[in-house]
């Protein structure tokens, strides 16, 4: 194959919407299954076990079948490391660095263009400090590194599931980036002790598949504890 018509393959790949998602072991299938079924779902654990693609799939999946009007998108402005320093631009703009993992995710799902398109009127970037006050009705709400939510934020978040809306957490809980811990642990036991029903889906180490090297990674920082 010539090298035009290779980058021509490549682009024509890479713009095609593929929202079909098949699981690739029992607990992926769970995740999908209580995303179907549930109005609150909790996809917790390692690193490259397919939680945020999952989540973005079958959020994409309800948006184009009409099932709901609207993709919500959020997650904690927390840094891994150093930050840049604030962002310029618009919400969006300010917030795709932080949300880009689930937005690769619709793009590829219903397409780049089609995303574009969308953007700022089915498919929203909320900020978690705007979030307290609204109701989200007909709508999936995706709230990506739930594990740096503080008890605050997830009170605000949780209690503005409307009618017909999903709200999907996916995050890790070793992997917290704030002083105080992770809230989301706490919450799910009080959730627990209050007898409300969300399927919490725990994914392990023999459950990655991304890659060989990323299980391996994984692995290798649990054991040391880091």
């Amino acid at each position: 194959m010539k090298r035009a018509q290779k980058v021509k393959f490549i682009k024509e790949r890479e713009e095609k919407p593929a929202n079909t998602v098949l699981p690739k072991n029992d607990l992926q299938k769970e995740f999908i299954e209580a995303l179907r079924s549930k109005p609150f779902v909790c996809g917790i654990g390692c690193a490259g076990t397919g939680k945020t693609y999952i989540a973005g799939m079958m959020a994409a999946q309800a948006l184009l079948r009409g099932d709901v009007t609207t993709i919500v998108l959020t997650r904690p402005n927390v840094p891994t490391g150093k930050t840049l320093g604030s962002f310029p631009g618009s919400v969006e703009e300010k917030l795709a660095p932080w949300l880009a993992p689930i937005t690769n995710v619709l793009k590829r799902a219903i397409g780049p263009k089609d995303f574009e398109c969308r953007l700022g009127k089915s498919i929203l970037v909320q900020p978690l400090e705007t979030i307290r006050g609204q109701s989200f009705e007909n709508a999936f709400v995706i709230v990506d590194e739930a594990q740096n939510l503080s008890i605050e934020e997830i009170k605000a978040l949780t209690t503005r599931v409307g009618d017909n809306t999903t709200m999907a957490f996916t995050g890790d809980e070793t992997q917290s980036d704030v002083k105080h811990g992770t809230d989301l642990t706490r919450f799910l036991k009080m959730c627990e002790r209050s007898n409300i029903d969300v399927p919490v889906i725990r994914f392990g180490l023999d459950d990655i598949v991304r890659s060989e090297l990323c299980a391996a990674m994984v692995r290798m920082f649990w054991l040391n504890d880091i």
